[in-house]
């Protein structure tokens, strides 16, 4: 059966979790190698949120294209949020692929990998992305939770924003001296006719760090925020 693998990760996983788009791509094809599946593209989404709907991201678009031209069997993932905003978007989506003979491989659903080429296999996508919804559920409840008893103490609740730290009070922001140079060169860059994409580019290949310094990829996106805010 012919099979075509998607892709997706957000900027900050992109560069901070296993769940990176060669990661990816390696355990779909050592999936479908086991599976006797033939692998006839992977189609990658980069830097898009996972709350975005299937059909309005690029790659996205492509795959629903092509499952409708009916070139493939098979849809192949790593992990269900890869493709999915929550369990009723998986359950629409992959109801009218089964109705045109095009089967789900999840190759981690909690730990395991499940297909819909059979009843068992359906049940389970039914049972789990359920439970991986009340999962996702609980943490934004803990979440906002935090977010309230920060407020409460009157710390600061929200992301610092680029050319500011958090003083140790949990409250006052104090500006960045190296981060503020760096909007200044923004700014020159700007002012000179260079695009915000043109910009990122030069920012990474200086290698100045992002406000996390956990990487340094920059996006256009990026760059638009900081100057605007600024």
């Amino acid at each position: 059966m012919q099979a075509i693998g998607y892709v997706r990760c957000s900027t900050h996983e992109q560069a901070d979790s296993g769940l990176g788009l060669e990661a990816q791509n390696q355990r779909i094809r050592a999936y479908c190698t086991l599976k006797d599946l033939q692998l006839i593209d992977i189609i990658q989404d980069a830097g898009v949120s996972g709350g975005k709907p299937l059909a309005c991201r690029e790659g996205g678009q492509r795959l629903l294209d092509l499952i409708r031209r009916k070139r493939a069997g098979a849809v192949v993932m790593l992990k269900l949020d890869r493709m999915f905003r929550n369990t009723g978007d998986c359950l629409t989506v992959t109801d009218k692929w089964e109705r045109s003979g095009v089967s789900l491989h999840v190759v981690d659903l909690g730990g395991n990998a499940i297909d819909t080429t059979s009843a068992a296999g359906r049940f389970m996508l039914v049972v789990l992305a359920g439970a991986a919804e009340m999962e996702r559920n609980l943490t934004r409840e803990r979440t906002r939770s935090a977010m309230a008893i920060k407020k409460s103490n009157g710390q600061r609740v929200g992301a610092v924003p680029f050319g500011f730290d958090l003083a140790d009070d949990g409250r006052t922001l104090i500006p960045n001296e190296r981060e503020h140079a760096v909007i200044r060169d923004m700014r020159t860059m700007k002012a000179s006719g260079m695009t915000l994409r043109e910009i990122a580019i030069a920012l990474t290949e200086r290698g100045v760090p992002t406000k996390t310094g956990k990487s340094n990829k920059w996006t256009h996106q990026a760059v638009a925020r900081i100057l605007s805010r600024a």
